[in-house]
C-alpha cells in the first residue's frame, strides 16, 4: 500500500524486452541498505516489486522491476523511453504518516492532459477520462495520477481538473507535464466500492420489480 505522497523521482537507465514483458531500470536517490529486492515500489502510480539492486557510479542507486503484458496495456508503460523521469514512492510502513489517501497501485487506465494554466506558481490541469473511469471521480474526492495523491476541484462529464501546488509542482514529475501527455490514474478505492454498492442495489429493484 501507499499513501500518494511523492518522495524521489527516478530516471529510466534501461528497458529490455522479454517476449510481451518489460525490464525496467530505474535510477533513484533512496539509499541502497535502506532497500530489499522483492519489496514494492509505486513507480508512476504503478506497484512493482524490485528484482535487482545495484549502485551506479557517482552514488546512485540502481534498481529493477519486471511488468507483464497486462501492465503494459493498461498504463503508459508502453510509451517509457531511457532518460523518461518517473514518480517514486516507497511502500507505506506501520507507524508511517499518511498525508495523502489510501492508494494500492493498482492503475485502472490512462487519462490525457487537456491543458494546462499556471498562475502565481500554481497549476491548474484538466483531464480527460474514459466513460467507464469518469463515473468514479467526484468533485472534492480523491485520486492518484501518476502516483501523486490529488484532490479532483472539477468535474464535467469525462473531464475533471485538478489544482497542484509549488511544492507539488518542485518534487514530482508534474513540473514538466504539458497538454497531449497520458497519465496514469487509480480511482480511490472508496469510490469504486460505493459505485458497486449503488449498482447491485439497482440490480436487486430490478429483480424485484420482474417478480
Amino acid at each position: 500500500m501507499f499513501t500518494g505522497i511523492i518522495t524521489d523521482i527516478g530516471e529510466i537507465v534501461a528497458l529490455e524486452d522479454h517476449g510481451s514483458a518489460k525490464r525496467v531500470t530505474i535510477a533513484c536517490s533512496y539509499p541502497a541498505d535502506t532497500m530489499t529486492v522483492g519489496a514494492s515500489m509505486a513507480v508512476a502510480g504503478i506497484c512493482f516489486t524490485m528484482t535487482s539492486l545495484a549502485l551506479r557510479p557517482g552514488g546512485d542507486t540502481l534498481f529493477t522491476v519486471d511488468a507483464s503484458s497486462e501492465t503494459i496495456g493498461r498504463t503508459t508503460l508502453g510509451g517509457w523511453r531511457v532518460g523518461d523521469k518517473l514518480n517514486l514512492e516507497r511502500a507505506l510502513r506501520i507507524g508511517d504518516e499518511l498525508g495523502g489517501h489510501i492508494v494500492s497501485g493498482h492503475v485502472d487506465g490512462v487519462v490525457t492532459i487537456l491543458d494546462r494554466r499556471d498562475q502565481d506558481g500554481t497549476a491548474q490541469f484538466n483531464f480527460r477520462a474514459s466513460k467507464d473511469l469518469a463515473r468514479f471521480i467526484a468533485q472534492k474526492g480523491s485520486l492518484a495520477l501518476d502516483g501523486t495523491s490529488l484532490t479532483v476541484n472539477r468535474i464535467e462529464g469525462q473531464d475533471f481538473g485538478v489544482m497542484m501546488i509549488p511544492h507539488t509542482l518542485c518534487v514530482t514529475t508534474w513540473g514538466a507535464a504539458k497538454a497531449g501527455d497520458a497519465i496514469n490514474i487509480e480511482i480511490d478505492t472508496m469510490a469504486r466500492y460505493a459505485a458497486r454498492l449503488a449498482d447491485v442495489g439497482a440490480e436487486r429493484w430490478s429483480d424485484r420489480g420482474q417478480g
